[in-house]
């Protein structure tokens, strides 16, 4: 299945655009499902693209002219800290919603990590990533299945 004429159009600008990378930020959480990760907490690790044109903040060496990685670590750090979720879904849509916040951004892409996720048989990592892109200057969030009519059967 191919996207709108804008989306494509948007995915073409974003692979030729400039990337900044934040990989491996680190932050304890509230989120999860079960009462004790609510009560006691862990940490999520949290990488972050976003794809502009820098060719202005590196002509200009101002660093008014880019995403400023560490005010966006901040940013990011303040949400994984914040308002617990359940699903790291959630989490992860919040991420890339910030990301996306300044407008030179084209796209965003972010990983949630859960390392220490409850789970009952050994793993190394457990983790959600989500993309979103802009689409002539306003964000591309595409409906929730639900709300699309794809029905499914819970499971």
């Amino acid at each position: 299945m191919t996207g709108s004429a804008a989306e494509v159009a948007s995915q073409s600008r974003a692979t030729s655009l400039d990337r900044i990378t934040l990989s491996g930020l680190r932050a304890r959480g509230y989120h999860g499902v079960l009462a004790a990760e609510r009560d006691l907490g862990q940490e999520f690790v949290v990488d972050a693209t976003l794809w502009l044109d820098l060719s202005s903040a590196a002509f200009h060496d101002d660093v008014t002219r880019t995403v400023h990685y560490g005010e966006l670590a901040e940013t990011l750090a303040g949400i994984v800290t914040g308002e617990p979720v359940n699903l790291i879904e959630t989490l992860a849509d919040r991420l890339v919603r910030a990301c996306l916040r300044d407008g030179r951004v084209m796209r965003a892409e972010v990983t949630v990590h859960k390392p220490a996720a409850p789970i009952a048989v050994p793993f190394a990592d457990v983790a959600v990533t989500i993309v979103r892109n802009r689409v002539d200057g306003v964000e591309s969030v595409t409906a929730p299945a639900a709300a699309a009519g794809v029905v499914t059967d819970g499971g």
